[in-house]
């Protein structure tokens, strides 16, 4: 007989918070409902309170002034729900999410190594009440028996009378679309036996053929397929020895050996890998980690050999290295690329060296500059990590920019509109030419001690004695200072 087993995790996301960051006492997590916030997940202690999820965060501090709330995180929702999922595999072969919230298992032929079903609903609550996680399990004989029971009460049912086990259930247990349940609580049908005793045409008429179609997959009567996701592909590869190694040039040459199967892997998949950990297990069972991070994805085991050169040459071997294990922990796709066998991509070199200062200094030390959305010259940029994998594409501007921005800097301006001759930094500079003026405007909606002055006429300035100068006019002031300066 076929045995499903369901597992609801009513409070998933605030549990789930509470674990990265406990808090003592009522809590709540927060998202946006049209036009006001709500609360979308609380803990035992807020409920026992008189909170309810979906109530406005306006009535819930009315009501309860000292809840402590956070910003909900559907995603590190469904990450958390995704580790479940791998960890229920100790329970079951095949496991399955059922919605944000849930599980589903078939456990047919296993529960009694855990000593019956009782006993496996028992272990399995008190792993998760250690983890600090609320959960409701059930066993069915069906998927949607067992998600009824476990999202009202739980429980087991038995096996010769599926109707049993659900029947007093309400019929909102099936999942329905809430219009067809409020339809059928005002017809008198609540519960799921009073819907399965009911004459089934004129349901079918009226409600169409879903709801008879969930009501026959809880009761066994259609088959309901259990499909779980496929696991992601595991990217890592070993190497046992007959003797153990201690030379570096034996443990490069095995390395070789793992990175050309690794990168095989990879190459299947079309992915490339970012992080890298080679683990040397050396004979008296302790290991040696050697960590190398990518600052593209990479699938070359050429180019990879390079980076593990510094980390191998000083691993202690002990009295020996027996066994070389190769992962990637980390790994982004990278499409197939046309290779030319005299020339390197433009950017290979240069994501070899960040690799290689990034291994060295750590990789958040290593940062680039990228275009930003904004005409005022000190926002025009900012910094980010050398490791984005896609930079930002440049802005459709055709305004020219120095190659270097300064505070600016106040000059003694002679006659003229530009100045004809001035004095910047000591030196006394005349115009040989000028382009301009560019105007550019403050941003009205901040407040920048720097634009106090207002609106800036920027020009460039070709001087007789060779710098190449940034200027600007404020006509507030009639000041002129310096900003760049160009190559």
């Amino acid at each position: 007989m076929r045995r499903i087993l369901a597992i609801c995790f009513p409070r998933l996301a605030s549990d789930h918070a509470l674990r990265l960051q406990p808090v003592a006492g009522a809590f709540a997590l927060v998202g946006r409902t049209g036009s006001a916030e709500a609360l979308t997940c609380l803990n035992t202690a807020a409920s026992a309170r008189g909170l309810q999820a979906g109530m406005p965060l306006a009535d819930a501090r009315a009501i309860l002034p000292d809840l402590v709330t956070r910003r909900a995180d559907p995603a590190a929702q469904a990450s958390a729900l995704l580790t479940l999922c791998r960890w229920a595999g100790r329970y079951a072969p095949l496991v399955a999410a059922d919605g944000p919230d849930g599980l589903l298992a078939d456990i047919t032929g296993v529960a009694h190594l855990f000593g019956g079903e009782a006993g496996l609903c028992a272990d399995l609550s008190a792993r998760l009440d250690r983890a600090g996680l609320s959960a409701c399990t059930a066993i069915a004989g069906t998927p949607g028996a067992a998600r009824a029971l476990a999202r009202h009460g739980g429980g087991i049912a038995g096996t010769d009378a599926p109707l049993q086990g659900i029947g007093g259930l309400p019929v909102t247990a099936l999942g329905l679309p809430p219009e067809t349940a409020s339809a059928l609580i005002r017809l008198g049908h609540g519960r799921i036996a009073d819907l399965a005793r009911a004459p089934r045409a004129p349901f079918a008429r009226r409600f169409g053929p879903g709801l008879l179609l969930r009501l026959d997959q809880a009761l066994g009567q259609v088959p309901t397929p259990l499909a779980a996701a496929p696991a992601p592909p595991h990217f890592a590869t070993r190497l046992t020895l007959p003797e153990p190694i201690g030379l570096t040039r034996d443990v490069a040459a095995g390395l070789d050996r793992l990175l050309a199967r690794l990168c095989h892997l990879l190459d299947r998949q079309q992915m490339g890998a970012r992080r890298l950990a080679l683990e040397l297990r050396r004979v008296d069972r302790a290991t040696v980690t050697v960590d190398v991070g990518l600052a593209r994805p990479m699938r070359d085991p050429a180019r990879i050999a390079k980076l593990f050169a510094d980390g191998i040459a000083g691993v202690d071997a002990g009295f020996g290295i027996d066994a070389l294990r190769l992962s990637a922990p980390l790994v982004e796709p990278l499409a197939p690329e046309q290779l030319s066998p005299t020339t390197a991509s433009p950017d290979t070199g240069l994501a070899d060296l960040i690799s290689r200062l990034g291994n060295r200094l750590g990789f958040a030390q290593i940062q680039r500059l990228l275009p930003a959305e904004s005409l005022i010259p000190e926002r025009s940029f900012h910094a980010r990590p050398a490791t984005l994998t896609a930079p930002p594409p440049l802005p459709d501007a055709t305004a020219d920019r120095p190659l270097t921005l300064f505070p600016p800097e106040p000059l003694t301006p002679g006659p003229g509109h530009p100045p004809q001759r001035f004095t910047w930094r000591r030196m006394r500079l005349h115009t040989a030419h000028a382009r301009g003026p560019e105007r550019i405007a403050p941003d009205w909606w901040r407040d920048d001690p720097a634009w106090h002055t207002g609106l800036r006429d920027y020009w460039r300035i070709d001087t007789a004695e060779g710098p190449r100068l940034w200027l600007f006019y404020t006509p507030q002031t009639a000041a002129w200072q310096v900003a760049g300066e160009f190559a």
